[in-house]
């Protein structure tokens, strides 16, 4: 019974001593193993063996990268205006030994470090560098961090800052000045537009009236164009007009006259035509005095021959009226010169014309009469 209590009791220590043998490590982490107080070894990610009750695992370290922020920190810059910077810090333990022995707490040794860098920083800098000059703090926070984070086998990769807080009374101050600076641009700009505005009203009031002078020119030159054309024209109707008129009474006259000498009338028929015309020339609302002709008297003497049968006149002779002797006395009519034909094609400019060809054709027929 004795044995079997030994034995399991053997039994029991070797399973606690192979379980304190064995060691596994995860990934991206390290184990420290000290082995009697003194540093040993580093453990690698897996399963390894050390000597159970003579090895100890000093510190399990994480070599992933890290993301550590920091509360706000005050910072007093050049101008001695106090502002409160949040950072953000991305480092990775690259030696786990240093790590471990080199600093106590290498989280707390970083945040301490990056609140007086950032102040040193700072401190050389006033309010308007530091809001605008983000990334010239990051790169100095980074490479003082990194060189003396060095030894401590931190490896600084990022600095951040997360946040710049300046005093409450400089942000009202900010952001009057930035109501100004942007009422000032938007004064600047509508100005700008209106003058652009008016630059392009100006030049279309001037394309406009220049157009419009343009165009009144060019319609007083094709009224007066239109007015010059419609006077020659009209000019042009009224001299075929007249022309033809007195081409008209011209060829009534000839053939009056021819009828007259054909018909060969004697005095008395003569004498009854002119007191036949003679109310035509009382006719006219111009006369107020009518005078009668001398021939008056002689013409009512033939009148009274032609009433007798005598045909002869007071003094027992013939109608002594001269004018109807003469008419009487210049015997047959002889025909008449043709007239010289005269050219109207000039009137009309060189063109044909309706009343030209009429005007030809009436002097044709004329010449043919007389011929």
């Amino acid at each position: 019974m004795d044995v079997l209590i030994a034995l399991a009791v053997l039994v029991v220590l070797v399973l606690v001593v192979m379980a304190r043998a064995l060691v596994r490590v995860q990934q991206a982490q390290a184990y420290v193993i000290e082995r009697l107080g003194k540093f040993h070894s580093v453990l690698d990610p897996g399963l390894n063996f050390v000597v159970p009750f003579f090895d100890a695992v000093r510190a399990r370290i994480d070599l992933r990268e890290q993301v550590v922020s920091f509360p706000p920190q005050p910072v007093i810059t050049e101008d001695n205006l106090t502002v409160s910077i949040d950072t953000v810090i991305y480092f990775q333990v690259t030696d786990p030994r240093s790590a471990t022995y080199e600093i106590s707490n290498y989280i707390q040794a970083v945040e301490q470090l990056t609140v007086t860098t950032l102040r040193n920083v700072v401190g050389g800098m006033n309010l308007e560098e530091t809001l605008t000059s983000r990334d010239q703090i990051n790169g100095q926070l980074r490479g003082v961090l990194d060189e003396a984070t060095g030894r401590w086998g931190i490896r600084v990769n990022r600095v951040e800052l997360k946040a710049i807080d300046p005093p409450p009374s400089i942000q009202d101050s900010m952001e009057k000045q930035m109501r100004a600076d942007r009422d000032k641009r938007a004064m600047i700009l509508q100005a700008e537009g209106q003058r652009e505005s008016a630059i392009k009203t100006a030049e279309g009031q001037k394309q406009a009236a220049i157009l419009a002078a343009e165009g009144q020119r060019r319609a007083v030159i094709l009224a007066a164009e239109a007015d010059r054309q419609s006077r020659i024209l009209r000019a042009e109707g009224e001299r075929a007009a007249r022309y033809l008129a007195a081409q008209g009474q011209a060829k009534a006259i000839e053939v009056v006259f021819n009828a007259i000498h054909d018909a060969d009338p004697d005095p008395k028929l003569l004498a009854y035509q002119y007191l036949q015309t003679l109310p035509q020339i009382a006719q006219g609302d111009a006369n107020k005095l009518w005078i009668v002709p001398s021939e008056f008297g002689k013409a009512l003497e033939g009148l009274a021959g032609l009433a007798g049968g005598s045909g002869r006149g007071a003094e027992g002779g013939e109608v002594s009226a001269s004018w109807l002797r003469a008419a009487a006395a210049s015997g047959p009519a002889t025909p008449a010169k043709p007239r010289e034909k005269i050219d109207t094609s000039e009137w009309y400019g060189g063109r044909p014309d309706e009343v030209a060809t009429r005007s030809a054709a009436a002097d044709a027929e004329g010449q043919t009469e007389l011929g």
